[in-house]
């Protein structure tokens, strides 16, 4: 028996267990239930779970290390690694953390086309999550619905960046490039599709006697106990809070497009993968409001100090070849100083803390990975449920790895 598991099973009601063997089980850290290399360890009385531990750290890189030994926008790409699921909302979070650190203020068009690709990211996410769970369910029609539609906004994004999964499409002061000609028609489309196919999923599901015993009053998590671990997101929303970023500190012009913010009233598995389906037409709707307000006018900041000339001016200009060599090589020049910054992304509030110290890359990084809290509340969650409640919850959780261990 493991040593970290011996205080939660000393703690335990033992009293009730005496005439009877408990069962140690290793869920994780490779297991086709656990999301990623996750692991927990859980002490068995018959199928119902008495008491469990989790470790994580199996998919720990040096995230925050490593984008504080480049320059500011040599970070961008790692962000990629964290919830790859909804990489641009990574990409994103980074960039504008930046940005409020120096003091700039990047462009209207920049504003839209972040709101609407981290709106797409937020759907491809959620069409994920919930498939992921109905394939635990043994649901598989529905992993195929939701899949097809996310292939759909895939392939609008590798268009667009040249990338499915991991777009690096952000840049400080900016983004990489503008939309390309046509792009409205082709994402309206797009939103069509995944409206069906996600009408067509919840026709399967939503009056499904199957997926309500698998999932309504499981694992339930009250709006207090919620708050006291620190959920944010849909699990929070799930339990009946209804906290968005996007609406209680908005950013890039949320406060003006007219969208719901979805809330369960259990905070059970059914809440969790409900919220996150009736969010993907609220994403919908700020997409088609954002597609018809966009402004004309450039994407990225002209300042030469902080974003890189047009490689055309790189060849025929003196100056703005000295600009982007000093760029590259040295980095944007930031003033000394500290800033927390975060966005509403697919799991919950994405932060990042960084410290300056007037160089061109950060001191010091420090990330809030939103699934981090849900992690730490989930062996609590599953105590007194039974093993197959726990493998639910977990992707009801939408643990992704690469976010929680960094």
């Amino acid at each position: 028996m493991s040593n970290t598991m011996q205080p939660t099973i000393e703690q335990a009601d033992m009293h009730s267990y005496l005439n009877t063997d408990l069962m140690f089980l290793n869920m994780g850290p490779s297991h086709p239930a656990s999301h990623g290399t996750l692991r927990t360890m859980v002490a068995l009385d018959g199928e119902n779970i008495v008491a469990g531990v989790s470790e994580i750290g199996y998919l720990h890189r040096g995230f925050e290390k490593s984008v504080e030994l480049g320059t500011w926008n040599q970070g961008i790409p790692y962000t990629d690694r964290l919830n790859y699921c909804s990489a641009i909302m990574n990409n994103v979070g980074l960039a504008k953390a930046i940005e409020s650190l120096m003091g700039i203020e990047i462009t209207e068009r920049c504003k839209y086309m972040r709101v609407i690709l981290s709106e797409l990211s937020r759907i491809i996410d959620h069409l994920v999550c919930n498939a992921a769970n109905f394939v635990d369910m043994g649901a598989l029609t529905n992993y195929w619905y939701l899949y097809n539609q996310r292939e759909f906004v895939y392939d609008f994004l590798a268009k667009l960046t040249g990338a499915r999964l991991t777009n690096s499409f952000a840049r400080v002061g900016g983004m990489y490039h503008d939309f390309y000609d046509g792009w409205e028609e082709e994402l309206d489309d797009v939103v069509k599709k995944c409206e069906a196919g996600i009408m067509d999923s919840l026709g399967l599901v939503k009056k499904n006697r199957i997926v309500h015993d698998r999932s309504m009053g499981v694992c339930e998590v009250s709006a207090e106990d919620a708050l006291s671990y620190g959920f944010t997101g849909p699990c929070l929303r799930a339990s009946g809070v209804a906290y968005d970023m996007r609406k209680d500190a908005p950013y890039y012009g949320y406060e003006n497009f007219d969208f719901d913010i979805p809330v369960g009233t259990r905070g059970d598995i059914y809440d969790r993968i409900m919220v996150r389906f009736e969010e993907c037409f609220e994403s919908m709707k700020i997409i088609r409001q954002a597609v018809k307000q966009i402004p004309g006018g450039p994407v990225n900041v002209s300042d030469s100090n902080v974003f890189l000339p047009p490689k055309g001016e790189v060849y025929d200009n003196i100056e703005a070849l000295m600009n982007h060599f000093k760029l590259i090589f040295e980095g944007i020049k930031s003033p000394v100083g500290e800033i927390y910054d975060a966005t509403e992304a697919a799991n919950g509030e994405l932060g990042f803390y960084i410290v300056s110290d007037g160089s061109g890359g950060p001191y010091k990084v420090k990330v809030r990975p939103p699934c981090f809290y849900m992690m730490q509340a989930y062996p609590h969650v599953i105590e007194g449920g039974m093993v197959a409640d726990a493998v639910i919850n977990l992707g009801s959780f939408n643990i992704i790895a690469g976010e929680l261990d960094r």
